[in-house]
């Protein structure tokens, strides 16, 4: 379990990091290096990694949340938290390229596979 929670935390964080990918090359890195205090407008990929990235701030919480019981709760299935927890970091992977590209089926369908898994790690505690 301990392995998804950290992975899902590098996901998350190369996530964080994703929407200032896109503005560096905008503005040039001494801009960057600065206040920013005058950003442009974001690009259509920058703004759709922000949203990606605020997507997945959302669902981190019960995950992290829901992993941590996970460990300390006596009893726990802990087959089916890590599986839970297997389904909603995969998901997550490829969660972010799909929103960046904008493909609008597959993307709902790995969102949907990722709360599977948070479904599956809760009702592990059961």
């Amino acid at each position: 379990m301990v392995t998804w929670i950290l992975l899902a935390l590098v996901i998350y964080y190369v996530g964080v990091f994703l929407p200032g990918l896109f503005l560096l090359p905008n503005i040039g890195i001494m801009s960057y290096l600065g206040s920013r205090d005058a950003d442009p407008d974001p690009s259509v990929h920058q703004a759709r990694a922000q949203r990606a990235t605020r997507n997945f701030q959302e669902n981190l919480a019960p995950f992290l949340g829901l992993g941590v019981l996970a460990l300390v709760v006596p009893n726990a299935n802990m087959d089916q938290a890590v599986l839970g927890a297997q389904l909603f970091v995969l998901a997550r992977l490829v969660y972010i390229p799909l929103y960046l590209f904008a493909v609008p089926v597959a993307r709902s369908v790995a969102y949907t596979v990722g709360f599977v898994g948070l479904i599956k790690m809760g009702l592990a505690l059961i």
